[in-house]
């Protein structure tokens, strides 16, 4: 119990938590993107468009009916600003959101999909920028799982004393 407050020791493992679920839905959003990277006709006729996740901060405080301002959040952190406040820190997935940009117009007279003109829109998906995103994810997923299990361990600790 710190603070008298028993679920403030089990902070770090719900930060990491919510780190995990984040990147795990990046992840989900990426294989998305790269499994449709060659879809020019979707079920509403329009090529796929790529997928992006996007997160927001998790920081509640008890009586803050939304999620605090950057300060706020460098406030609660600091040790005097977190003596009495249950802040959930750690990050929510905000939306999956399409990435409106338009995808790349290739003269392919033979394909099914092509134009009067014998053009087809691609996807607007880069498979080599999803795989550097698909690396980012994993790594920070890695980070947070390793942040939890050593969390995890201390807790573990803290009770054989």
């Amino acid at each position: 119990m710190i603070n008298g407050n028993p679920t403030a020791m089990f902070r770090s493992l719900r930060i990491a938590a919510s780190g995990l679920t984040a990147q795990r839905q990046r992840l989900e959003t990426i294989a998305t993107n790269i499994a449709n990277a060659e879809t020019t006709r979707g079920a509403d006729g329009t090529p796929y468009r790529r997928r992006v996740v996007e997160l927001q901060a998790q920081a509640f405080a008890p009586g803050m009916p939304t999620a605090p301002t950057v300060d706020a959040l460098f406030a609660m952190a600091s040790p005097a600003g977190a003596a009495g406040v249950d802040a959930a820190h750690g990050v929510d997935v905000a939306a999956v959101v399409e990435d409106v940009s338009e995808g790349p117009l290739v003269y392919d007279p033979g394909h099914p999909d092509a134009d009067g003109n014998g053009y087809v829109r691609y996807p607007n998906v880069r498979v080599t920028e999803e795989m550097v995103d698909l690396l980012d994810a994993r790594r920070i997923y890695e980070a947070n799982a390793t942040v939890f299990q050593s969390a995890k361990a201390m807790l573990r600790r803290s009770l054989d004393i």
